[in-house]
């Protein structure tokens, strides 16, 4: 009989282990919600709005009911309730697990961030003086920098008794420029910054 005791016994105090496991997740939850993340999120008791536009789990609007009962949904469910959006006159919170929930936007993230193109910025340098052979492979490099979708900048630098003429560099690098008029867009006019004048140009926005 003691044997069969110590057995039940053991099989009650296993059952209530879960439970209060179950327990002190939910509050480990509840309470982490009242912090944000690096999304600035707010989930369960994290969230103030007295009444929620609520959405279920399998994408089915419950409707706008009180704060209380969209927790209570939340936890029969056993799931967490997440702030969507309170931008507008209505609060929005879906009912979810969090961590699939971060894990998906997360992975949305990468998809969007894996198709965006990344614009670089290349440099082509010139001299007030430059020869026009020279200067052909300078525009040549710029086209071809341009045609890949990438942004442009021309730097001209002065050397020396070059500054008291510096109207020649301003003539080089205009002329410069109007060489992609079909193709580019002007994105910062010549600006001298000591002894360098710099512009910018990018591929014409469709």
């Amino acid at each position: 009989m003691l044997f069969e005791d110590i057995i039940l016994f053991i099989y009650y105090y296993n059952i209530l282990k879960r439970r209060l496991i179950n327990i002190a997740i939910k509050i480990k939850k509840r309470y982490q919600g009242r912090q944000r993340d690096t999304h600035r999120d707010f989930i369960n008791e994290g969230i103030r709005a007295k009444e929620l536009l609520v959405i279920d789990q399998n994408g089915e609007k419950l409707g706008i009911i009180s704060r209380a009962e969209a927790l209570r949904k939340a936890d029969e469910a056993e799931l967490d309730l997440i702030l969507i959006s309170d931008k507008g006159e209505i609060t929005v919170a879906k009912i979810a697990d969090y961590g699939k929930f971060k894990y998906e936007r997360k992975k949305k993230e990468s998809e969007t961030k894996k198709n965006q193109k990344i614009i670089e910025t290349k440099e082509v340098r010139l001299r007030p003086n430059i020869g026009q052979h020279d200067l052909d492979v300078k525009i040549k490099a710029a086209r071809k920098f341009i045609e890949k979708g990438n942004r442009v900048k021309v730097s001209l630098s002065y050397r020396g008794r070059e500054m008291a003429n510096k109207e020649v560099g301003l003539q080089t690098i205009n002329n410069f420029l109007d060489q992609f008029e079909d193709i580019a867009q002007i994105d910062k006019r010549p600006k001298l910054t000591g002894r360098f004048l710099d512009a910018y140009i990018s591929p014409i926005k469709n």
